[in-house]
């Protein structure tokens, strides 16, 4: 017998003492509260209001009115036992054209939040960005503008000064592939744009913004914060053993996982990705 196979079975399965079970959701898809307290419209509420683009016409502007309801959401997640919550702050409800100073009533829903999810004894995790660009940005180019990178770690810098004291654990981006390559490259995902050279651009900015943004937050937070991000990252495995599948492979592990890992693991993209895309763009933006 092996040595896995003698291990006891307790030993291979069992989760560190300090792991957390928890759940997580994403603003635009819970709060509601659409065009309340100066909330401003983000390009998935754009999105969903397109006729065609969300299955039956759905929308966000209730949701679950998480807004209105968090007391009570957050006591089901007691009653549930999860020991963490994540949940990502709406841009356009802190900062509704993307610019200028914050907005007292938005910031104040997510401290209250935070308020309850302490109180309850369940940890918070604040994502700052889950795919809902504030309309006015995108009206402004997008995350295909460098400008966007910039304004997004001001952004991050506001909330962080607001919820630094109290939130502990803090995520950049979630899932930047979803962004760049569902939201310009197929247009799947909100704003719709299908521009092979945008979502190329939207990756590069996305990587920006997450590395502008963590020097904000290391800024502003107290030594005990911890940042992260969230990638969604593919497991490529080429069909055949054949050259054109390991080929085929080999790219999509460059546009889907490396474009990501390069820069923010070894600060640059990889040279197979620079050379794959160099007949789009020569990434000098």
């Amino acid at each position: 017998m092996t040595a896995s196979e003698t291990r006891p079975l307790t030993a291979v399965r069992s989760f560190p003492s300090d792991f957390l079970w928890g759940t997580a959701t994403a603003a635009y898809q819970i709060e509601g509260a659409a065009r309340e307290d100066g909330r401003t419209p983000s390009i998935w509420d754009t999105f969903a209001h397109t006729p065609g683009k969300v299955f039956e016409g759905h929308t966000g502007d209730v949701a679950v009115d998480h807004y209105h309801r968090f007391p009570e959401d957050v006591r089901l997640m007691s009653e549930l036992g999860l020991g963490a919550y994540r949940f990502s702050v709406s841009w356009s409800r802190v900062q509704p054209t993307g610019r200028g100073p914050a907005v007292q009533k938005g910031l104040d829903f997510y401290r209250k939040l935070v308020d309850e999810l302490l109180a309850a004894g369940i940890t918070p995790a604040l994502t700052l960005y889950h795919w809902d660009l504030p309309q006015e940005l995108e009206d402004a180019g997008g995350w295909p503008e460098r400008s966007t990178a910039e304004r997004f770690a001001t952004y991050a810098g506001q909330v962080a000064d607001a919820l630094g004291d109290r939130v502990k654990h803090w995520i950049t981006l979630n899932e930047p592939w979803c962004s760049a390559f569902l939201g310009y490259g197929s247009g799947v995902h909100a704003p719709g744009r299908t521009d092979p050279v945008a979502a190329l651009r939207a990756a590069h900015h996305l990587n920006l913004g997450h590395g502008l943004a963590v020097q904000a937050l290391r800024a502003a937070l107290p030594g005990d914060g911890r940042v992260a991000v969230s990638l969604n990252l593919h497991e490529v495995r080429p069909l055949t053993p054949s050259a054109g599948d390991r080929e085929a492979a080999r790219r999509i592990d460059a546009v889907g996982n490396r474009i990501w890992l390069g820069p923010m693991l070894e600060g640059a993209y990889p040279q197979d990705l620079l050379a794959d895309t160099a007949h789009l763009t020569d990434w000098s933006f």
